[in-house]
This record gives C-alpha cells, structure tokens and sequence, in this order.
C-alpha cells in the first residue's frame, strides 16, 4: 500500500521513472511513469483529459506489487507492511498519455469505521462519476476465497456497466492444482468466466493484463 506521510508537494516533485530497454515488454513500451498527485476530494482530481486504469482490492491483496509489476519500477506505488495506508486516490501518468489510480484498500478491521466510510464514499464516488475510467482491475487473492465485499464490488461494477478485468494475484505461492481449485471457485463465487493469474515475483499473466489494458485505452 502507498505510504502517504510524505507532503504531496514532496510527492509530485520527484521526477519521472525511466524505464530501461532491458524491461520493455511485448505489448506497450513503457518510456515514462510519475506520481501525480493524492485525491482526497473529488476536487483534487487531475484535470487532464487522460484515460484512467483504476486498481481496486482489499487492503494487502497486493495492488501496488501488482503496478510495479506491470511497470517495471520498483517502488512506484509504494506497498506497506500495514494494511489500511492508503486513504486517498493515488494517480499515476504513465507515457504521457494515460493514468493508473490506486484507490483505497477495503475490508481491514482495524481501520476506524468512520475511516472505512469515507473511504467507500471516496471511491464509489470516482467509480460513479469519472467519465474518463476505461477499465477497473478489481484484484483478489488467490490464495483466499473472494470475501462479501469483493463480490460486493463486482456486483457494483457489473451493475453499473463497468468495463472490468479481474486478476488474482500471488498466484506463485500455490501448486498448480491448488490455484486451478481457487479459480475455478472464483469464477462460481463471482459468476465470470474470465479471470486473470497473476504473480508479481514471476511476472506471469502480465502480458494478459496489459492487453486488456490496451484493449481499453483503444476504445477510449
């Protein structure tokens, strides 16, 4: 999860993440990723008419290893030891041309309800409104069953007519014939076919996620 004790002045003054040749992969040449900016109100969103990939999971299900993953950059959207850090939407610029937003974990205990409220509000809010979202990755752990307020998500972006990807992650830290169980589970409990693995130490399923990535910025 990102660490936010920083100033977000401090934040969105470092300079762009240059991504080496070595790590460019297949699909889309990543040449540049940058912090932007915490949104903490609807007001603080960019301004930039830019298509925006949102990444959604519960707290310490693995989003930000996940964008670093994709990325290449190590360290880009910082993770925590501590669920529950994120408390804000954390939008990143990604070639020039389109933005990854983090937003807040959901389902930690020990987050103060009144915490978790304003964080559900802060989100549903942005899922709801903002026109230029193309794709929500909803990530689950594929070590887990989906939990009531994933299928609780998923059920908010079918309903709303969302365009959707789901990705389970950790998927190395299962035998083959384990994760194909989890799967298979995952499908019934959220009733699609399509769900992508996903590891962030191996990098497999990247490819996958970032056609469907480029599928929907294609469309925008």
């Amino acid at each position: 999860m990102r660490d936010n004790s920083g100033s977000k002045n401090e934040q969105a003054s470092k300079p762009p993440i240059l991504i080496s040749d070595a790590d460019r992969r297949r699909f889309m040449k990543i040449t540049s990723a940058e912090f932007v900016k915490s949104a903490f109100t609807e007001d603080d969103w960019p301004r930039l008419e830019l298509p925006e990939i949102a990444f959604l999971g519960r707290s310490n299900v693995g989003k930000s290893s996940l964008m670093n993953s994709l990325l290449g950059v190590r360290g880009l959207a910082r993770t925590s030891s501590t669920p529950g850090r994120t408390q804000s939407l954390n939008f990143f610029l990604i070639n020039k041309r389109f933005h990854f937003v983090d937003l807040p974990g959901y389902g930690y205990a020990r987050v103060p309800k009144e915490i978790k409220q304003s964080w559900g509000e802060m989100a549903e809010n942005y899922l709801a409104k903002r026109a230029r979202l193309v794709l929500s990755i909803q990530i689950v752990d594929s070590r887990h069953e989906p939990t009531t307020l994933d299928l609780q998500l998923h059920d908010w972006l079918q309903h709303h007519m969302k365009p959707q990807l789901i990705v389970a992650t950790k998927s190395d830290k299962l035998s083959q014939n384990d994760l194909r169980k989890s799967i298979a589970r995952v499908h019934q409990l959220m009733c699609t076919e399509k769900v992508t693995t996903y590891s962030a130490t191996t990098r497999k399923g990247r490819d996958e996620v970032w056609r469907a990535i480029e599928e929907a910025l294609t469309v925008a």
